[in-house]
């Protein structure tokens, strides 16, 4: 057996405390797969997914070179489609929870452990298999677009570790299956998000597992800062006033709505309390040069002396460190284009993505405790290089800490302009068809 290459002995070295081999023949085992002892058996292929997806999710072909022995690309390939997507859930949610067991009781918010959850999208190509199960944007004619799985992510907010992530259908809305991620989440954690998740069906099923919610408030929600404010009728806030906690800071009582979300079944629905009590804060973001933008959030964080309000827009203003989490994973590891054929073979792939973006996020979070700063201060792909390149055993060095540009603002444009082509708005048989025509 030819030598293993340096980059997958550092793989199998930096992830052996939480994603051992013992660990994932369990993982195997508890969910039942079995397999013939042979050349790429579950720990074997794994190892070659990680490597392949750190190497930015390059081709089949070129895993023979970067692990120095021989990788038929047609066996690795039915080896993938063999090993379960339970096994690839499993492991993820395993090394997670030991990963960030390492760090408990560290990056607390006021006491709170604090999660973020957004969505976001990939692609996939376009075969009947990804088509059926994601669909694809409606702007697209039949043949002339690619599917696009969405992606609802739970982060970890002081270490950026992605605790879980879920994949569903195009035309999904997030909300509809964020409940499924409320099991993760213990009694006095936070969940920090958008507004897309500021409901109260939401805010409510929080509050049944002794969790707190912290949400901009949603465009349609009407709040209103005047004491004694009447409730109820056009124009008016549903909710009713219950006491001031401050400027633009108050605790109001939120009314159960008269229908039932078609994501909701009727025994959730009925769990929820006929009242919620929910504090609401504006707050004015100032920017230099640009319009000032008004936030207002929703959130059941009552308590205004242990939760000043300073200290409430402060956190959320942390929720938009997740934007900068999906840009690494799609942006730096390319996960915004996925190369599976069919749509199981996608979901593995996004599995293996996220322990590759743990594995990244674990060696930042030691490199940010010797080097004095916080994790989200050590560069991402800095941290890539220099596992592609480290040998097995070689201390870390310094790695690239990035600077902090709170007051940052830049043209959502771009300079390069490489991609001149057509966009494809017709079947490719027509477009071949037209050719030839205009060819006689």
């Amino acid at each position: 057996m030819a030598s293993v290459s340096r980059t997958l002995r550092r793989i199998k070295r930096d992830l052996r405390p939480f994603l051992s081999e013992d660990s994932i023949l369990a993982a195997c085992r508890q969910i039942g797969h079995t397999w013939r002892n042979r050349q790429f058996g579950p720990v074997r292929t794994l190892h070659l997914f990680i490597l392949q997806v750190l190497c930015f999710n390059t081709a089949m072909t070129h895993l023979r070179h970067l692990a120095k022995e021989a990788v038929h690309a047609p066996a690795y390939c039915k080896a993938r489609m063999r090993l379960p997507l339970a096994v690839l859930q499993t492991l993820l949610s395993q090394s997670s929870r030991a990963m960030r067991q390492v760090t408990q009781g560290q990056g607390h918010w006021c006491g709170l452990r604090t999660y973020l959850v957004d969505g976001s999208s990939t692609i996939a190509p376009d075969t009947p298999s990804s088509q059926k199960a994601f669909g694809q944007p409606k702007g697209c004619k039949k043949g002339c677009g690619f599917p696009v799985p969405k992606v609802l992510g739970l982060f970890d907010a002081y270490t950026g570790l992605v605790v879980e992530a879920l994949s569903f259908p195009l035309y999904t809305h997030e909300q509809s299956k964020v409940w499924l991620l409320h099991p993760l989440l213990g009694a006095g954690d936070l969940l920090v998000g958008d507004r897309g998740f500021c409901s109260y069906a939401h805010l409510a099923l929080l509050s049944l597992r002794n969790v707190c919610g912290l949400f901009r408030m949603h465009q349609k929600q009407i709040v209103d800062f005047r004491p004694h404010r009447r409730a109820g009728g056009k124009g008016r806030p549903r909710s009713t006033f219950v006491r001031r906690l401050g400027r633009h800071d108050q605790i109001v009582r939120w009314i159960r709505p008269k229908s039932r979300p078609r994501w909701m079944t009727d025994e959730q629905w009925s769990s929820l309390p006929a009242s919620l009590l929910v504090r609401e804060v504006r707050y004015r973001l100032p920017r230099k040069g640009q319009r000032t933008i008004c936030v207002t959030l929703a959130t059941t964080l009552l308590d205004a002396q242990r939760y000043p309000k300073e200290k409430v827009v402060e956190m959320y203003g942390v929720r938009w460190t997740v934007e900068t989490h999906f840009a690494e994973l799609k942006t730096t590891l390319k996960m915004r284009k996925v190369k599976s054929k069919t749509a199981l073979g996608v979901q593995k792939e996004l599995a293996v993505y996220c322990l590759v973006y743990n594995l990244v996020h674990w060696v930042m979070l030691e490199a940010a405790w010797r080097q004095g700063v916080v994790p989200d201060r050590i560069s991402f792909i800095d941290t890539v290089r220099w596992l592609l390149n480290a040998e097995p055993g070689e201390s870390m060095p310094d790695l690239v800490v990035n600077p902090r540009r709170p007051d940052r603002h830049e043209p959502r444009v771009v300079k390069d302009r490489q991609d001149t082509y057509t966009k494809m708005c017709r079947l490719r048989r027509e477009l071949r068809k037209t050719l030839k025509n205009q060819a006689k």
